[in-house]
């Protein structure tokens, strides 16, 4: 082949590349049945499952996503947040208005324990350096839960309900939006207290967060107005901000591509690509009417969005192949 024809097919290529959309629709699973409002999810890698917390539904939906399977547990209360853990193969369900974390066996999806006296129990994440997991509850707590034993550790006392937070592995902070206090809470987890406050950028309601932890950037969504703020971890200072979608309640950082992806309520997933110290929004992709909340899994390289019930659609799934 000529010099000019493999120029030409290259040339091709490369612009076809550049056209594909960053988030492209895969399948959508019908969770059939489900009422009311869809809060987090967390994924099981190995076994190809996704926990949905349908949290009007006050069921958990475990999703089998190679061959849409389901099956329904129920027995919570508003469940909000989910954590699955791979090690004791568990799932912890932080339940609002039942105010408890129920811990799960994965395997037999039985609760093994419950957790009692946590209001508005709310975020899960895990914590690698004490091997224990947070929960966000009350008027202003962290709490630590061995995964193991079930057993509680102490608070850490914060000065408002905690919203999405985020927990560094290689160091001993964590992050926490904390919408009432106008402001980012920085806590050391091994002292067990507040190191600093991070004040909101002419903005409220900041309800979701990703880190971005090797790059010192934390990503902050505000709901009033709908952008993102980005901050530098090591100052504390806000370095860029982006208009969003509104209605924000889940960011994810994708590390290898350089990507924000930002589910918003008003039905729309924003994709913002991160250039040297700019912040770009690559595409907006359209989703559902109040799907708000998702996960991205980088193992598989999709990006799941929850989609509530909608007049005669049912709740579902959304599957976004991430390219």
């Amino acid at each position: 082949m000529r010099g000019g024809a493999l120029l030409a097919i290259g040339l091709l290529a490369a612009m076809c590349a550049e056209a594909a959309p960053p988030l492209e629709l895969e399948s959508s699973i019908a969770l059939p049945g489900v009422k009311g409002r869809i809060d987090h999810l967390a994924a099981d890698v190995k076994s190809h499952r996704l926990f949905v917390a349908a949290l009007g539904n006050d069921t958990v939906e475990v999703v089998g996503t190679q061959r849409n399977q389901r099956e329904t547990l129920r027995g919570f209360g508003q469940p909000q947040g989910v954590l699955y853990l791979a090690g004791p193969n568990r799932l912890f369900v932080a339940n609002g208005q039942a105010n408890r974390v129920d811990i799960v066996d994965a395997g037999t999806l039985s609760v093994l324990k419950r957790i009692e006296d946590m209001p508005d129990a709310d975020n899960v994440r895990y914590d690698p350096v004490a091997r224990k997991v947070l929960v966000g509850y009350g008027s202003g707590a962290l709490r630590f839960i061995d995964p193991a034993t079930g057993e509680q550790g102490s608070d850490i006392r914060l000065p408002g309900h905690p919203e999405s937070f985020q927990v560094e592995s290689g160091g001993t902070r964590a992050f926490v939006n904390v919408p009432e206090a106008h402001a980012v809470v920085v806590v050391d987890r091994q002292k067990g207290s507040v190191v600093a406050r991070w004040p909101l950028s002419n903005a409220s309601a900041n309800f979701p967060m990703a880190l971005d932890e090797a790059g010192h950037r934390l990503f902050v969504g505000s709901r009033s107005p709908a952008v993102l703020l980005v901050y530098d971890t090591e100052s504390g200072k806000v370095v860029a901000r982006v208009e969003i979608g509104g209605d924000a309640d889940d960011i994810f950082y994708d590390a290898r591509r350089k990507r924000i992806y930002v589910v918003c309520g008003e039905g729309r997933v924003d994709v913002i690509r991160q250039e040297a110290e700019a912040y770009v929004v690559e595409s907006s992709v359209s989703s559902s009417p109040r799907a708000r909340t998702g996960l991205f899994v980088p193992e598989e390289d999709r990006l799941y969005v929850a989609a509530p019930a909608a007049g005669s659609s049912p709740a579902r799934v959304l599957v976004y192949r991430v390219q």
